[in-house]
């Protein structure tokens, strides 16, 4: 078949954001529809109706173009499509689909803006749609921010509304018979007389009919997917250990690797000896890469053992060597010229607080690693000027241009295969690993090189969630919080992992106080400043990035407050707290917790919320101080996500999310000695055992029309919970992370 015979179209229909910033960006640029991916590599027989939709002899294959790293989204952004093209669940095939300026997220670059969430003005609407504009010019392929449902609700569904229109057109052209006297159910159009088309019979006609400008959605009320429980798509061969991720991977003539670079990120090598490894069995190549040396050999564990004999002599830290050195370097980052941000500054807060019963406090939370379950991996194959990359990433079109960099080909030549992640929680927003392999490829070319990280090799070369100090001062006035001065002293996670991409961000980086400044609490006299600490360990995303520690940080001095007033925890939020939904997802879980109720001796019963990423969320915790030690007996959550496109796995997220909250609270920490991060393994990194797994109750309250993700909102609110509710039950306040330096848990 001819290209023109595969199909003729290199268009989709545009969304219908606003063209904020057209003007300065050029209103075409923004306007004009990026080329349709999929005509790249359409093979005999195969159309490709938009970027999302393509169809062979064996049905249709759906377009998932953000990462799976666990959380389900190759379900949920296929029934978006399916829910519009009228599949058959049973029928959806997924495709992650190659790296493209036409999956550009409108939306993550949102998150990084100086405006709340709750600000609906007319200039934070303009701001925002912006974004989109920025995200589309710049196509910002990401996966990340909670972003991915929000950005996919209208384009998918109108990817494959889009589809079914040209379809029935397809079949009316075939038939003769009216479009309007069409239907479809199930992948397939249905005449008047029962006869079924499938849309793999119709697919060549519909290659040549033109895209129609303007399609209708299908009504809420006609949904047969979308705001139920879907089973997920992956789930059967997840729970028979069958699902291929990344490290599954293998390809006929493939060899095996490993690398050791510098545990001093950026270290450098002064010198190594690699003699005993070369007569190591099984070795292939020892080749040099940046930082260190990577072993090429006829299996990953041999790979592992010859990487073990290598002596290196590591250059130094270009940090502070010790974690001690770095929260002095952090500490010391509290002035005027290191001051960053100060976003909220209601009322008088100095004035304030010379005529109120003040207390001050510092809090401090640690460094902490991603730790996903797969560790970093990848296989490469550099041949005859072509670079195939097999990996799970969340910035593929940053993979590709960091990959061409290295590689020295353009980046036409550069063809990645996303793969399946066993986790991520961030880590994969990094193409550091595939650097490496990239390197290994150069000195090794023709055969695939499938590289692989030890578990040691990944802790101690991660990007964690940095460490930060707060300093706070507050005061009462009649039984009320009066006044709350929060500084939060934090280095900057996207001059970090922006910088390693070779980009910047202008203007202060709103990471640093996320969770804090943009809280909807109308304290009188209420500040809120962020000040950034030069860079010392390279750091990165976390799931919930800086809302991650500043919902413990934030909340928690508030509950501080709170007590010193005299006032009930619950019922002064509820004053405070002047936008709405965020009252009633507050109402809604005092409700499920019975909030004033007695828990009885030795039990405590704490209450935190968390704006982040658009989403109210307020969780309680009850505890029991027994004699042993702390036993976390329930959580309770309720959140305001809006629409809930599936029930089912809305509370997976949210219970994933309180049980990564809560493990990383009590026990985790990423601590450096040398320079070197000292938790190499799951042994010293440990998270919630089962056994203490609490029984967690959860709520979706859907009073708004907001479409918001649900993969990272419940993780800040953990922590201030669960510290809370120690304070009720022991009366010990803790003002640092992990807990477990002060309580024990059982």
């Amino acid at each position: 078949m001819s290209r023109a015979g595969k199909i003729a179209r290199r268009s989709f229909l545009a969304g219908s954001a606003a063209v904020a910033g057209g003007v300065v960006f050029g209103i075409y640029a923004y306007k004009r529809t990026p080329a349709n991916p999929l005509l790249e590599d359409l093979e005999d027989g195969q159309v490709a109706l938009t970027p999302y939709v393509r169809i062979d002899r064996s049905g249709v294959t759906i377009i998932t173009p953000r990462a799976d790293v666990g959380q389900g989204v190759y379900s949920v952004q296929a029934a978006l499509v399916a829910e519009e093209l009228d599949l058959a669940w049973e029928q959806i095939k997924v495709d992650p689909g190659p790296p493209s300026a036409a999956y550009y997220n409108g939306k993550v670059l949102a998150e990084g803006l100086p405006f709340a969430a709750t600000d609906g003005s007319f200039l934070a609407r303009e701001a925002r749609a912006f974004g989109d504009v920025l995200g589309k010019l710049l196509g910002v392929q990401v996966t990340g921010g909670s972003s991915t449902v929000a950005d996919a609700y209208e384009k998918m569904r109108m990817a494959g509304a889009v589809a079914r229109e040209v379809l029935l057109l397809a079949a009316a052209k075939q038939t003769g018979i009216g479009k309007a006297d069409l239907k479809t159910r199930d992948g397939a159009v249905v005449t008047p007389d029962g006869r079924s088309l499938s849309y793999a019979s119709l697919a060549a006609t519909a290659a040549t009919i033109a895209v129609p400008t303007s399609v209708k959605l299908k009504p809420e009320s006609e949904w047969r997917y979308l705001g139920k429980v879907m089973p997920r798509i992956d789930m059967v061969a997840k729970c028979t250990g069958t699902a291929a991720y990344g490290i599954d991977l293998r390809i006929p003539g493939m060899v095996y690797a490993t690398v050791r670079t510098n545990p001093r990120l950026g270290g450098g090598v002064k010198s190594y000896d690699s003699g005993e490894a070369a007569k190591a069995k099984g070795v292939i190549k020892i080749v040099p890469i940046t930082g260190g040396v990577g072993v090429i050999a006829d299996n990953t564990w041999r790979a592992f053992k010859a990487v073990n004999l290598i002596k290196f002599d590591w250059g130094p830290a270009p940090y502070p060597a010790s974690s001690e050195a770095m929260f002095e370097t952090v500490a010391a980052s509290f002035i005027p010229a290191r001051r960053d941000s100060r976003l909220k500054d209601e009322g008088n807060v100095e004035a304030a607080l010379t005529s109120t019963s003040v207390i001050e406090a510092e809090y401090r939370v640690p460094y902490l690693a991603h730790a996903p379950l797969e560790p970093m991996n990848v296989v490469v194959q550099l041949k005859d000027g072509r670079l195939d990359i097999w990996t799970g990433t969340q910035i593929p079109i940053f993979l590709v241009h960091g990959a061409a960099s290295v590689s020295g080909l353009g980046a036409e030549d550069v063809h990645l295969h996303a793969q399946m992640s066993g986790g991520s929680f961030g880590r994969r927003l990094e193409d550091d690993y595939v650097r490496q392999a990239i390197e290994l490829a150069k000195a090794y070319p023709g055969r695939p090189i499938k590289m692989t990280w030890t578990r040691e090799e990944d802790m101690t070369h991660d990007f964690p969630r940095p460490l930060a100090v707060a300093r706070m001062r507050g005061g009462v006035k009649d039984g009320k919080v009066d006044a709350y001065d929060l500084g939060i002293a934090c280095p900057s996670v996207n001059a970090s992992q922006l910088g390693r991409q070779n980009l910047s961000i202008p203007g202060p980086d709103v990471a640093i106080v996320a969770g804090a400044w943009d809280q909807p609490f109308k304290i009188p006299n209420y500040r809120v400043t962020g000040y950034r600490v030069p860079e010392l360990v390279p750091i990165s995303s976390w799931r919930s990035v800086g809302a991650s520690g500043n919902g413990f940080l934030h909340d928690c001095f508030l509950d501080e407050l709170i007590h010193l007033a005299g006032a009930d925890p619950l019922k002064e939020r509820l004053r405070l707290c002047w936008h709405e939904p965020s009252r009633k997802v507050l109402e809604a879980v005092g409700e499920m917790a019975n909030w004033g109720s007695d828990l009885g001796k030795d039990r405590g019963r704490g209450i935190a919320f968390t704006l982040s990423f658009g989403v109210p969320v307020a969780e309680v915790v009850e505890v029991t101080n027994t004699s042993h030690g702390i036993r976390i007996d329930k959580v309770f959550v309720a959140a305001e996500v809006g629409k809930v496109l599936d029930p089912e796995n809305f509370a997976n997220q949210v219970q994933g999310g309180v049980i990564w909250g809560l493990g990383h609270a009590m026990n985790a920490e990423l601590t450096y000695a040398d320079g070197i991060a000292q938790q190499t393994n799951y042994h010293a990194y440990e998270g919630m055992r089962l056994y203490q797994a609490p029984r967690i109750e959860i709520r979706a309250l859907a009073n708004t029309s907001e479409i918001r993700g649900i993969g990272e909102p419940s993780v800040p609110p953990a922590a201030a919970a669960l510290a809370n509710a120690i304070f009720a039950a022991t009366g010990k306040r803790i003002r640092e992370l992990p807990l477990n330096k002060h309580v024990a848990f059982v």
